[in-house]
């Protein structure tokens, strides 16, 4: 692919008007202009945008569809206007830093056809990425990049053929564990998940767990994923490790009672169709540092 067309997907509330309308800036600022540029409101009107750099296509959703719900409807817009190689997806609450962001992501995807997703790096206005955010277990250093099998839902880019192959977001997880999902969708059809920590999104620096339903999602979505993904052996195994680690990191008795909600909400409702990844795959995961058990 020779210097791929970009499209840009921003998801909103609309609880964050002077957060998106600073990273509307910054992408005005970018060196490479993306070819469209769309904004959802995920349950919320719009106000009307300027040209950043070119004109906004913004869609207004009736009902807030979740975060991967919503990003769904920004990348079939894009889809259908048949000019986008490559999707980039930004919180709305972020802020690209450097100008040649774009160009970088043109760059790597023109390089590698086989590339599918790359994964910026998470930083908050002092610099400092949280563990959470490397996107492997080895997670002390977060300027090392390299391939990867997860990928940070805040900032990234989709090669858009890959994702005519895997599918688009899990929408049904509505939060949590929809990056995961997809990511192992990516391998199992051969594509490369890249980490590129020059690719800098700066971000606040939150918890997960301020979202109310972060508990019971967490668990559900947890739950779907070994069912919807894993060979029938590894699902024991990855749900037990789960528990263990949920078991010694919550501190609250709440967050525990909506954790074992959820976990039971997994098995008892459909997370969607079951197509579990090839051993060939989990044996890829393996020798990128991460099987798909923890």
């Amino acid at each position: 692919m020779s210097e791929p067309r970009l499209g840009v997907a921003i998801v909103t509330m609309g609880n964050r008007p002077k957060d998106v309308d600073a990273l509307l800036a910054a992408v005005a600022k970018q060196d490479v202009a993306p070819t469209r540029l769309v904004i959802v409101g995920n349950g919320t009107p719009l106000p009307d945008f300027p040209a950043y750099p070119s004109e906004v296509t913004a869609i207004e959703l009736d009902e807030n569809l979740g975060c991967p719900g919503g990003r769904n409807v920004a990348l079939a817009r894009l889809r259908e206007f048949g000019d986008v190689d490559v999707a980039i997806e930004l919180d709305d609450d972020g802020l690209l830093v450097d100008p040649d962001a774009f160009r970088t992501v043109q760059r790597l995807f023109a390089a590698d056809p086989g590339l599918g997703i790359v994964g910026f790096r998470i930083a908050d206005e002092h610099g400092e990425t949280q563990r959470r955010h490397v996107p492997r277990l080895r997670a002390k250093d977060p300027m090392r990049g390299g391939l990867v099998t997860s990928f940070l839902g805040g900032a990234h880019a989709f090669s858009m053929k890959m994702l005519a192959q895997t599918g688009d977001w899990p929408a049904d997880f509505f939060f949590t564990h929809e990056e995961t999902d997809l990511a192992w969708r990516a391998l199992d059809a051969d594509w490369k998940v890249l980490y590129e920590p020059s690719l800098l999104l700066q971000h606040p620096k939150t918890s997960p767990a301020r979202h109310a339903v972060y508990h019971r999602m967490t668990a559900r979505n947890r739950v779907w994923l070994a069912r919807r993904r894993l060979p029938l052996p590894l699902i024991p195994l990855y749900l037990t490790v789960w528990t263990l680690l949920t078991l010694a990191r919550t501190r609250s008795a709440g967050g525990l009672r909506a954790w074992a909600g959820g976990f039971v909400e997994g098995f008892r409702t459909s997370g969607g169709e079951r197509r579990p990844m090839r051993w060939a795959t989990v044996w890829r995961m393996t020798r990128l540092g991460r099987p798909p058990l923890i």
